[in-house]
């Protein structure tokens, strides 16, 4: 798939692209990802995106003419499906890994980056086809949320990783649950030691254990993702007997504390 990256700062995404999984994806073929200098399609000396708004206020605003006059030059000439256009802005909807699995999903994503105190609405309302958030904070642009974007969906591109079980496996893939703990050499580092059930060799109980400490992670640091995990595991048949078990096995531990 490709992405393309419209932006003042295109020296940003130097480090995304030349390293890690991001790297590795892009000289196997699997992604491609082009960054556009927004200040190219400006017709002033001073190269200018920005202007003061209308009706007063703090803050600059990015113009429209430039960044539908980029978005319109990289569409030009391609065949349906024409790009999905992305304006990352603080008021978007929240992008989640369900968003990551839906890009990986398509052809080409376009990537505009806002700026300043905002982008003109008419770039939300005429131009973007969603406008994307990446948590409740306001960043200063959007350059580092589209690297979050890029970098989230690279990894469920099929091949980009060493491994393909990984992705499955990460936080927040399928029912929505935080990722287990993990454990690697030396099995005790200052006196602290890996759980023995990781290295007894017994990967039903190993699985299980897994399993448990999801949810317990889950219920700790999410809850409100762990309670929409307990309106789904309620409304399900024998299928979800162990979960039910493991959700007794947690509430019971904690009851003893």
């Amino acid at each position: 798939m490709r992405f393309d990256v419209i932006t003042i700062f295109p020296e940003f995404f130097a480090g995304l692209l030349g390293h890690g999984i991001v790297r590795r994806a892009i000289e196997s073929g699997i992604l491609d990802v082009r960054v556009t200098d927004l200040r190219a399609f400006t017709h002033d000396r001073h190269r200018t995106v920005d202007d003061r708004p209308f009706g007063g206020g703090a803050g600059m605003v990015l113009k429209p003419e430039p960044l539908f006059a980029a978005v319109e030059k990289l569409k030009e000439g391609l065949p349906a499906p024409v790009p999905r256009v992305i304006l990352l802005s603080a008021q978007g909807s929240l992008f989640t890994q369900a968003t990551a699995a839906r890009y990986a999903g398509l052809d080409r994503v376009l990537l505009i980056c806002g700026r300043y105190e905002g982008v003109d609405e008419r770039v939300a309302e005429s131009l973007a086809d969603e406008e994307l958030s990446v948590g409740d904070f306001v960043l200063s642009g959007g350059e580092p949320a589209a690297a979050m974007v890029i970098d989230a969906t690279a990894r469920l591109l099929p091949g980009a990783l060493g491994n393909d079980e990984s992705a499955p496996q990460d936080s927040f893939n399928g029912e929505g649950i935080l990722d287990y703990p993990h454990y690697t050499r030396p099995a005790v580092f200052r006196d602290l030691a890996a759980p023995e059930i990781l290295m007894s060799g017994h990967h039903e109980q190993v699985r299980r254990w897994r399993r448990k400490k999801a949810l317990e992670k889950t219920m700790h640091y999410r809850p409100e993702l762990f309670a929409r995990f307990l309106e789904n595991v309620s409304q399900c048949g024998d299928e979800r007997q162990e979960d039910r078990a493991l959700l007794a096995e947690i509430i019971q531990e904690r009851r003893n504390k």
